[in-house]
């Protein structure tokens, strides 16, 4: 039997880019999805992760792995630590949604474009990128950008403002040989408006995340 892929989500609009990575890369894994899409807001109001928020994904982890899970993937990736503490607490696969994009860009020796569509996100996406490379030992040349009001046309239906938005900072911010990198899975249908805009690599958090997951539980 394939295996049982908890997917456990922050925002609504992560859901429809990853179950189409796996419908691309793994239709055969059998998804379990789990919303609390009050986290965003707990954390701008908390100003960042704290003990409350871990607990709160140690929790929501440790239900998914009752019910059945052989792995775990978070799609939100402005909860680094907490994410952590949810690996530290069960014995399954916990994967942060980014860190396989985070190793894809870092590995590709170029600088990074790194965008996001919600702020929190590059203050927990840039020391990730920092301990990757150190692991990888290669310098790293990291560029951010947050794609202010992008979200928040996505959230109202105007989907055409939230793609032009993001392939417009990608135009500025990348270029040449740089690697665009796009923070969020909500991001991932902007992925080729953002290639025509660069003419270069995008690389995106869902497809990323499916390929190394699959690779991580068949090898085993």
């Amino acid at each position: 039997m394939a295996p049982r892929i908890a997917l456990l989500h922050a925002m609504r609009a992560s859901m429809a880019p990853i179950e189409a990575a796996f419908a691309r890369a793994w239709p055969e894994a059998r998804l379990a999805q789990l919303l609390d899409d009050a986290l965003p807001a707990d954390l701008e109001r908390a100003g960042g992760v704290d003990a409350a928020m871990e607990r709160r994904f140690v929790a929501l982890t440790r239900t998914a792995v009752d019910a059945g899970a052989d792995a775990v993937l978070f799609t939100c990736s402005a909860f680094g630590r907490a994410i952590e503490a949810a690996r530290d607490a069960v014995s399954v696969p916990v994967m942060k949604p980014n860190e396989a994009m985070v190793a894809a860009a870092v590995a590709r020796g170029a600088p990074v474009a790194l965008l996001a569509t919600f702020a929190p996100t590059l203050d927990s996406m840039r020391p990730e990128f920092e301990a990757e490379a150190a692991r990888q030992r290669c310098a790293l040349d990291l560029r951010t950008a947050h794609v202010a009001g992008a979200l928040a046309a996505l959230r109202a239906g105007d989907a055409e403002r939230h793609d032009a938005a993001i392939a417009e900072a990608a135009a500025r911010l990348g270029g040449g040989g740089t690697v665009v990198a796009l923070a969020q899975f909500s991001m991932a249908r902007a992925a080729e408006r953002v290639r025509a805009a660069t003419g270069g690599t995008v690389l995106t958090t869902p497809d990323t995340a499916v390929a190394e997951l699959r690779r991580r539980l068949l090898a085993g």
